[in-house]
């Protein structure tokens, strides 16, 4: 009798905790798996509105012309070249920082915002 009276509270207690436990469980699986399905509706959204931009292609461009501008200069051995595309690159370099973090946001946007928080991260320990 006495063992009954002391186990039925403390069985109360542990199956209420537990079954707040699982709630909370459940509940932070709900977010999670909504968090999921907003980003894949922003993402399927945004490439729907992007499908006729050129905007990707010209940031492609734009981010490729120093490649072929170091492929030129060693097939034409011209090191002015490698000197021109390297004094370019000090000069972004000595742009404010706003303006490059913008810069760096609008490339970022164009192809896709994933990772350009930690992209940002390395920047800033630089």
């Amino acid at each position: 009798m006495v063992w009954q009276a002391l186990i039925a509270p403390v069985s109360n207690i542990v199956g209420g905790y537990l079954k707040n436990k699982h709630e909370q469980s459940q509940a932070k699986h709900k977010a999670k798996m909504q968090v999921i399905k907003n980003d894949a509706d922003w993402e399927s959204k945004m490439a729907a509105a992007s499908a006729n931009s050129w905007k990707d292609e010209f940031w492609t461009i734009v981010l490729a012309v120093p490649l072929f501008c170091l492929g030129y200069s060693v097939v034409v051995d011209d090191p002015a070249i490698l000197e021109r595309v390297s004094n370019s690159f000090s000069a972004l370099d000595t742009l404010p920082d706003w303006y490059q973090y913008l810069l760096f946001l609008a490339v970022s946007a164009s192809f896709g915002i994933r990772g350009a928080d930690k992209l940002m991260k390395l920047r800033a320990g630089k």
